[in-house]
């Protein structure tokens, strides 16, 4: 297990929850400690998507509590030999059996389209991904397929049935505010998520006398830190510039004078 995995497990488990209370769904989210646990040496996590390795930390911390009792991670449902669905998660918390959806996102708060509903411009950092649809196929697909009948002899077979499920959420996200616009209203958004602003290239120039550094994409759950090999602007420059080419947002960290680190993501559109 090396440092990196460490990192990654504790950013992603610092990282809040999305929302409060039932704002946002109506299904509640989970509580996990924001302070994480060691790793144990022996622990392997070998997803290379960063989606599945927030998934896999999350179900690492519950595995490690006392009062959860595991059942299963991951179920394919099949009907024949096509996958119609999964369901992330089914295990016991203090006896209560409980169905559990995953996601952990980074979203910008697009203000180059107009959107008639406060949650509307959360969208991904290449434009592809929006909040709305992700909690659109949370609660019209993933969270319905546990009351599918192509569920239920999955679930009989850990002696469960729908009816006694309770089912949550653990949503993690870092959201990105437009460069010097960080007096945005996130409502009805948990504030805390905040983990820095994003900026096009043209912008970019007003850091040149910064430091730079630019993390593989698993390495985004990571808190900035400063032991990592910082780039001077015209080296990072030219890097940066061919990821945007190829119509994608790299992230970037930005070590400023003063030694204060910066998370950013600088973006194509």
């Amino acid at each position: 297990m090396n440092l990196s995995t460490q990192q990654r497990y504790n950013g992603c488990l610092a990282t809040p929850p999305l929302w409060k209370g039932t704002t946002v769904s109506p299904f509640r989210q989970i509580a996990l400690s924001l302070s994480p646990e060691p790793l144990a040496e022996q622990a392997s996590f070998d997803q290379h998507r960063l989606g599945k390795l927030a998934e896999a930390f999350v179900f690492h911390a519950l595995k490690k509590r006392p009062s959860v009792s595991w059942v299963c991670d991951n179920l394919q449902i099949q009907q024949g030999k096509r996958t119609v669905g999964e369901i992330d998660a089914l295990f016991y918390l203090e006896g209560q059996p409980v169905h559990l959806e995953v996601a952990y996102k980074f979203y910008l708060f697009d203000t180059l389209e107009k959107y008639d509903t406060l949650l509307g411009p959360w969208i991904g950092p290449n434009r592809k991904d929006r909040l709305v649809q992700k909690l659109d196929k949370l609660h019209r697909k993933q969270f319905p397929l546990l009351h599918s009948e192509l569920t239920n002899r999955y679930l009989e077979r850990y002696g469960l049935t729908a009816e006694a499920m309770e089912q949550r959420l653990c949503f993690k996200a870092q959201l990105f505010l437009p460069y010097q616009q960080q007096e945005i209203d996130v409502t009805p958004l948990n504030r805390d998520c905040i983990a820095g602003f994003y900026l096009p290239f043209s912008d970019l120039e007003a850091f040149r006398n910064a430091e730079f550094f630019i993390p593989h994409k698993p390495d985004w759950l990571i808190t900035p830190h400063p032991q990592v090999q910082w780039l001077p602007y015209p080296d990072a420059r030219p890097i940066l510039k061919a990821e945007l080419d190829q119509k994608r947002s790299p992230m970037v960290w930005i070590r400023q004078n003063d030694g204060e680190i910066i998370k950013c993501f600088l973006v194509f559109w």
